[in-house]
């Protein structure tokens, strides 16, 4: 015994010392060997010795390579690139870490200190500032950061991320200078009611500039804009139809005589052209001197390359950063078998980790914060996402693709115990905290909220999306869910289980505007099961699709547990070869009617024999709705003229403090209602319903009540702790 203990130590300490170790340290000089006593300064340096090790066989083919980044900032001034040259192997990978957890930042900025922001002198600027705020507003020289060409100009128009720079101040993204004033976490809107010209195209009008798309006008009755000096530029951010389509547009002109407000140019659906939800379209002005006026604002004199900003509390010892890294911080094309652990990547105007072609890449317990473009990218098979923080993002959070949905391969992607927030910074719609697509990615125990659109995009085929925590999301746009997939119907094989979503934004109160799960134009074949609902709208929405069952998931406090519609039966856009709505033709493009389509899907494979205009094949099983007292199900009349193909059975609906009738229409089957009374209430026996707590006590009276309800294990749900992630946010 003792001789084998002793050949496991030799054993255990040769595989340590088989580490081939490099670091790197803020102290690096030139001429280092990237030894710890004499570390390179930058992770090129790093990357191109491996490189050099590997041809000159200094570095055995089992040998993990590590390269450990020692404590303190580095300032990236173009990205830093990996390729399959640079791969390990699956046995021996090669890993960037951070030496001390979260202490190594890599920043795509430059530093600007406090000091070398002074009092404003200019006279003409003085002017056009508030008098109130004149003494506040401070001014940095920052030609020395500018490119050759100067600071790039605002186009007329554009979506998402605006030119760079921007300014970070503290860890946080300061306010492009903007009226009204961002003062909560959904910000303040000016709103309009006529559109005087809606900028679409008029076959019949005698100005041939109108007979094609061009820029719109309204009426804007508010003495603000008589503030503004438009020769200078304003831009306005609107939703000017849809409250799910956002844009950027600049001012052309202000009429002040009959208060119209003309821009620069057309918006693709036009000013007011109509749409679901709000009668009142929502704009703020941005990027304007005039509205310099509360703290954490800024402008960019980009002629001048003067920078004015009304700072916070504080500010002598603040860290301010000015991105000017306009590519993504991590480049890796073809890479094989590489992680990065523990780094903080910050501050950067396109992405952060731009990951492609890859296989078995992990990115763990990083930080990856104040990005304009976008937080993570991955493309590729057998990689993972793991326990990393991503917020402050202008784009979406996280973006994965990978598999063949063709021969409906799987990719293997794991994203999990991830905390998503704050992300749609810039882009405010389609913009998602994670972001699918593609066939077999694993998306779990992730916490994803604060936004103003969708939590989760996701489309392609067998992804699962489970144990993931939902809040305070589509907060600002309407027709849109934390949850959604939309027209296609070989977006098939996804199943949604044992997901928390609670706390979303109402939309608009009298129409609720605002989905949970949002199954639009005719998508198919997802299943639902063992979710929890909670305050989130209209918990679940299909929208004119088939083949979602709804299976043992609890509603509570939505206005509308379950909407079903038949757009499919009375849009006439439905199935144009022409454009999104060709659903056929995406079909055909998979082959879907032959293995492995035809046997994975058979019934869609049989869909145009098979009255493929219904929403058939939603089975509602084993539900439990409690106090929805808007609308049990939102049936449009010809999903009511269908209920006999509905599977619907052993649905409870519960009004746990109220004997008034809730709402079911007649000749909806399996549901079996349940009255309580201020007096005598219903309780289940959850831990704390009114606060979120869906754990059931001990002498619980659901598993009587409704034996055929399984549990769902809400303890299972969100973050979780690990060996990166080692205490949990506060909510």
């Amino acid at each position: 015994m003792k001789l084998l203990t002793g050949v496991l130590s030799l054993a255990l300490a040769m595989s340590a010392s088989a580490d081939y170790k490099v670091y790197v340290s803020t102290d690096g000089a030139e001429g280092a060997d990237g030894s710890r006593k004499h570390p390179f300064a930058t992770l090129e340096q790093a990357r191109d010795s491996i490189r050099a090790a590997r041809k000159s066989n200094a570095i055995e083919s089992d040998e993990e390579v590590k390269v450990l980044v020692g404590p303190g900032d580095y300032y990236l001034k173009q990205s830093f690139k990996l390729t399959e040259e640079d791969s390990g192997t699956a046995e021996s990978p090669v890993t960037y870490r951070a030496l001390k957890r979260g202490k190594a930042h890599l920043y795509g900025g430059v530093s600007l200190s406090p000091s070398s922001f002074k009092p404003v002198s200019d006279k003409t600027v003085l002017e056009r500032l508030d008098p109130i705020v004149r003494s506040q507003v401070l001014v940095c020289d920052v030609s020395q950061f500018a490119p050759e060409e100067g600071f790039p100009q605002f186009k007329k128009s554009y979506k998402g991320v605006p030119v760079s720079p921007l300014l970070y101040v503290n860890r946080k993204p300061m306010t492009i200078a903007r009226w009204p004033n961002l003062e909560s976490k959904t910000g303040n809107w000016a709103s309009f009611t006529k559109a005087v010209d809606t900028g679409k195209p008029d076959p019949k009008s005698a100005d041939p500039a109108k007979q094609k798309s061009h820029p719109g006008s309204f009426v804007f009755d508010n003495e603000r804009v008589l503030r503004w000096d438009i020769s200078q530029g304003v831009w306005l951010f609107g939703y000017w139809t849809h409250d799910w389509s956002d844009q950027v547009i600049k001012i052309a002109s202000y009429d002040k005589e009959n208060k119209v407000v003309k821009l620069a140019a057309p918006h693709g659906y036009g000013i007011m052209g109509g749409t679901w939800g709000r009668k009142e379209r929502r704009f703020y002005a941005l990027n304007l001197v005039e509205e310099l006026d509360a703290p954490g604002e800024w402008f960019l004199d980009r002629k001048n390359s003067r920078l004015y900003f009304y700072p916070e509390a504080d500010f002598e010892s603040a860290l301010v950063i000015l991105t000017t890294l306009e590519k993504p911080m991590v480049e890796s094309v073809g890479t094989k078998n590489v992680r990065f652990q523990e780094l903080t990547f910050g501050y950067g105007h396109s992405l952060g980790l731009a990951i492609n072609k890859a296989e078995n890449v992990h990115v763990e317990g990083c930080q990856v914060a104040n990005f304009a473009a976008g937080g993570i990218s991955l493309h590729g098979s057998d990689c993972s996402i793991r326990s990393c923080d991503v917020f402050n993002i202008g784009r979406a959070g996280i973006s994965v693709h990978g598999g063949d949905r063709k021969t409906l391969t799987k990719a293997n992607n794991v994203i999990e115990n991830n905390h998503v927030h704050h992300f749609g910074m810039f882009q405010r719609t389609y913009a998602a905290g994670i972001g699918l697509q593609g066939c077999g990615q694993i998306m779990r125990n992730n916490c994803i909220h604060d936004a103003p659109h969708a939590a989760v995009l996701y489309g392609g085929n067998e992804n699962l999306l489970e144990f993931n925590e939902v809040y305070n999301v589509v907060m600002e746009t309407g027709d849109s869910g934390a949850f959604y997939t939309g027209r296609d119907w070989t977006t098939q094989g996804n199943i949604l289980r044992n997901n928390y979503i609670h706390d979303l934004g109402d939309g608009e109160s009298t129409h609720v505007n605002t989905m949970g799960f949002y199954f639009d134009d005719c998508d198919c074949g997802d299943i639902v099961e063992g979710n929890i609902f909670f305050r989130a709208g209209r918990a679940i929405m299909i929208g004119g699709g088939r083949d979602h069952p709804i299976l043992n998931n609890l509603i509570v406090d939505c206005p509308i547990a379950l909407h079903i519609d038949s757009r499919g039966m009375t849009w006439k856009q439905w199935n144009e070869p022409e454009g999104s709505w060709w659903l056929e033709g995406k079909a055909d493009k998979l082959n879907y009617k032959q293995p492995p389509w035809s046997e994975t899907y058979p019934r869609l494979a049989r869909i145009m024999e098979d009255s493929p205009r219904e929403p058939l094949y939603n089975p509602i099983k084993n539900n439990l709705i409690i106090d929805c007292e808007q609308e049990i199900c939102h049936f449009d009349k010809n999903v009511m003229g269908l209920m006999d193909k509905f599977d619907i059975e052993n649905n409870l609906v519960i009004s746990s403090a109220s004997t008034n009738k809730i709402p079911l229409k007649a000749g909806v089957p399996g549901f079996t209602m349940l009255y309580g009374s201020a007096e005598d209430p219903i309780d289940l026996g959850f831990k704390d319903m009114d606060a979120g707590n869906f754990n059931l006590r001990w002498w619980a009276k659901l598993p009587k009540i409704a034996p055929y309800f399984k549990e769902i294990p809400f303890d299972k749900i969100g973050l979780y702790k690990d060996d990166f992630r080692r205490k949990l946010p506060r909510r």
